[in-house]
């Protein structure tokens, strides 16, 4: 059984993206960075469906922490499906963003895809077969404002994955990202109208989190081994 970690695994994306990929037979890390009973809970769900996963909590600002907690995992049964999925939002206009604002989203969104995926690679690459898919967001290809910090953050994430995407294509590993648009969720429902929604979306909904989860199901499995270093939107037209 191949080993999956979903970063971010805790919210709603995330979770629905630990839940589908358990549905595909991959044993599933379900990380959370503070919200462990919630990752305990999207737990709960695979085990309850017949699936495979345990979650597993770290900062992953915290090069250091993430090695100490991933390594000793590794080292019994390599990550061979990786989902870099956490982020975080921190809004404001760039001329009231302050340098903490900014480094927060930074931090979380473009230093901890590194911090993640820089350990995992080698024991990765030794087994020849791997997938990584980066939750990236529309917000890095079309201008959004207050998203200054969340869209550099996601445009340097998806330059690379482009990048690693050839470094380790001879390793038979594939690197995508997957740019969500407005998904439904508590956040959502709170930050856009149904009119603003239908306004903005050409399919005049929000996407559900299981239809993301759908597109990084296919894009870490063996249908998907001739696609790599792409960035695939999931956003109902809206670019």
């Amino acid at each position: 059984m191949k080993h999956a970690l979903v970063t971010g695994g805790s919210g709603v994306i995330g979770g629905a993206i630990a839940i589908r990929l358990a549905r595909s037979g991959l044993h599933v890390l379900v990380h959370a960075g503070r919200r462990s009973d919630q990752a305990d809970n999207i737990v709960q769900q695979i085990r309850a469906a017949g699936g495979s996963a345990e979650s597993i909590t770290f900062d992953v600002t915290d090069y250091t922490a993430v090695s100490a907690a991933l390594m000793p995992r590794v080292n019994d049964a390599p990550i061979q499906v990786l989902v870099n999925n956490a982020g975080v939002h921190d809004d404001a206009p760039m001329a009231g963003m302050s340098q903490a604002q900014w480094h927060r989203v930074i931090d979380v969104s473009l230093h901890g895809f590194f911090n993640v995926t820089q350990p995992l690679l080698l024991p990765m690459m030794a087994t020849r077969w791997g997938r990584i898919v980066n939750t990236v967001s529309v917000s890095a290809l079309v201008g959004n404002r207050g998203q200054t910090n969340y869209a550099a953050a996601k445009a340097g994430v998806m330059g690379a994955t482009r990048t690693l995407a050839v470094e380790v294509a001879s390793r038979g590993i594939t690197v995508n990202a997957v740019a969500p648009g407005i998904i439904a969720s508590e956040m959502t429902a709170t930050s856009f109208t149904a009119e603003r929604i239908r306004e903005m979306v050409p399919m005049k909904r929000a996407g559900l989190p299981e239809e993301v989860a759908a597109l990084v199901a296919f894009l870490a499995s063996d249908d998907a081994s001739y696609i790599s270093g792409q960035v695939i939107g999931v956003n109902g037209a809206m670019i």
